[in-house]
């Protein structure tokens, strides 16, 4: 009978695959990578120390020619497969499917020198059915995947050990410089300073307490003031960040405490009346089923979770066989996958809360890969997080990514937005109210929102019943002061966001790109927020003046296409 040696990265991988694999198939662990550019002096071989280029461990004369070293920690694991395979007639390299598992696939076949046949196994997700699927369509390696990653990583050696030294030099020790991590820090810098400039500007408007007759708590409703005397009354959005004023020519109201409290004063002796109503329906669909970022963003949103934590605890769920592979930047959602669940939506919340069609999305993302799937539950069940023994955050995150993915097969929402204008003397007053017709996907799942004071869009708040001309009381008056906000510093979510958006990195990358950043002491969070310190100002000014390629947004973004016409066979 043929033995054959199927190798992945992880222990848990390898357990978790052994349970599907006949017979004959023997899985074991490369631990990660196996070979990579020497981290240190003490890695070069002996016979190249003398080169000028050791250190940097690439060859610029030569075409960029890289030296690959098997670090110490990593010989005892590469002589032990050397070994395991003199006893088997094959050999299946089933490292992940990404740009990353393809090198370490290619970097294992390189050290490994296999005098047997090899083949490719990939698969999205750790079930029977995909692993028997992935065996039976096995393929060669990827030798575009593979020229990507490799030039991902001489490009992020070059930038990180020719800045750095220079930096170490100029400003501290132990700093680094990155292609991606530098652009992340400038656009923190760049809001830093956003914000420094910006200067507040002082408005007073009022706020009515009214009650449709009799009072009772579900006829009483709030309104804002929005004009006198047919002048609309100024609001944030009229004020010049940098001055702090509103434009000249602008015809607005701009209301001082004395004269909002004059205001008050006048219109509270007044006849309050209805003298508009407009009422308008509309639907909201389910959101596309979770990226790697917009996993990311939703988990810092609603369980507070660090990228770094949630990319952890979702390695260990597709390890274990839960779900699907958390690096994709791909929204499609295999036939499988969508008729499982439609069958468990019309299960749990009946047929009326299933999507008439079955749902699909279109991904955005530039060059994302359609083979690939969005990040899902694994197999044909779309069990609930009560059916599987999981607990802490790896419950909590599974529970996340189970509704997501249900919501996608749910019914619209549909909402009454109502908006009444009550008058009273010279000046109008703007009420709004919001009623769900029918929650749909809502009864499942709403997205977090970035603005904490944002309401979720699945909260009723409506208005009682009123009609034009219906005269209302006016319980309280109230003049409100405000001062006008500098933009928002990033949080983990809105950074993700902002760099997905501007095309730099790459989703799988941002989590420990926000982590290399704070240990490197050039931010600091604040509750959520992401403080950029003295130190990553200092840098990203010597950066601006002196290597303004490697922090200029679309030489990075532009720099990530080409690695990406790479990877699919265009360059």
């Amino acid at each position: 009978m043929m033995t054959k040696l199927v190798i992945v990265e992880s222990p848990t991988k390898a357990r978790t695959i052994r349970n599907f694999l006949p017979q004959g198939y023997q899985v074991e662990a490369s631990m990660g990578h196996v070979r990579d550019l020497p981290a240190s002096a003490a890695e070069i071989p002996a016979n190249r120390k003398v080169e000028p280029w050791a250190r940097l461990g690439v060859n610029v004369e030569a075409d960029f020619d890289p030296l690959y070293v098997i670090p110490a920690s990593k010989k005892k694991v590469v002589n032990e497969l050397k070994a395991k395979l003199k006893n088997v007639d094959e050999l299946i390299l089933a490292t992940d499917e990404d740009r990353e598992g393809e090198s370490i696939g290619w970097h294992l076949y390189e050290v490994l020198k296999p005098k047997i046949p090899v083949r490719r196994m990939v698969f999205h997700e750790i079930t029977r059915e995909a692993i028997q699927k992935a065996l039976n369509e096995t393929r060669t390696i990827d030798q575009n995947l593979v020229h990507a990653q490799e030039t991902r990583r001489i490009l992020d050696r070059l930038v990180g050990y020719t800045v750095s030294p220079l930096l170490w030099k100029k400003i501290a020790p132990r700093l680094s410089a990155g292609r991606v991590q530098s652009v992340a820090v400038r656009l923190l810098v760049m809001r830093e300073r956003e914000r420094r400039a910006f200067v507040p500007g002082v408005y007073w408007d009022l706020k009515a307490y009214l009650n449709k007759r009799p009072d009772k708590p579900e006829h009483r409703f709030e309104a804002q003031l929005v004009s006198v005397g047919g002048v609309r009354v100024a609001s944030g959005r009229d004020f010049d960040e940098n001055t702090g004023k509103v434009a000249a020519d602008a015809n607005v109201l701009l209301l001082n405490q004395q004269e909002a409290e004059q205001l008050r004063d006048r219109l509270l002796k007044g006849l309050w009346r209805v003298t508009d109503l407009e009422e308008k329906e509309t639907t909201r669909a389910p959101y596309a089923p979770f990226t790697t970022s917009t996993l990311q963003q939703e988990a810092n949103r609603k369980l507070g979770m660090s990228a770094k934590e949630t990319m952890r605890v979702a390695q260990s769920l597709y390890e274990n066989g839960y779900i699907t592979y958390m690096r994709t930047d791909s929204v499609n959602l295999s036939e499988e996958a969508v008729q499982a669940a439609r069958r468990r939506v019309a299960e749990l919340y009946g047929d009326q809360f299933l999507s008439p069609q079955s749902r699909r999305y279109a991904t955005k993302t530039k060059n994302a890969q359609e083979a690939h799937e969005a990040i899902r539950p694994a197999g044909d069940q779309m069990r609930p997080v009560d059916m599987l023994p999981l607990s802490g955050e790896e419950r909590r995150l599974y529970d996340l990514i189970w509704k997501r993915t249900i919501a996608t097969q749910m019914a619209n929402a549909r909402l009454k937005f109502t908006t009444a204008t009550i008058g009273v003397e010279d000046a109008l007053f703007r009420a709004s109210g919001r009623t769900v017709l029918f929650p749909g996907f809502f009864r499942v799942y709403v997205e977090g929102s970035d603005d904490p004071e944002a309401a979720l869009e699945d909260q009723n708040a409506p208005l009682p019943p009123l009609s034009i001309e219906e005269e209302v009381d006016c319980r309280d008056l109230e003049a409100l002061g405000h001062e006008t906000k500098p933009p928002a510093r990033y949080t983990e979510a809105t950074l993700v966001k902002a760099l997905e958006a501007e095309g730099i990195g790459r989703p799988s990358t941002y989590a420990s790109i926000i982590d290399t950043i704070q240990q490197r002491g050039y931010v600091f969070k604040q509750r959520k927020e992401l403080v950029p310190t003295f130190t990553a100002f200092a840098v990203t000014g010597l950066m601006e003046n002196h290597f303004h390629d490697l922090v200029d947004l679309h030489f990075t973004a532009n720099m990530e296409q080409r690695l990406d016409d790479i990877a699919n066979g265009e360059t």
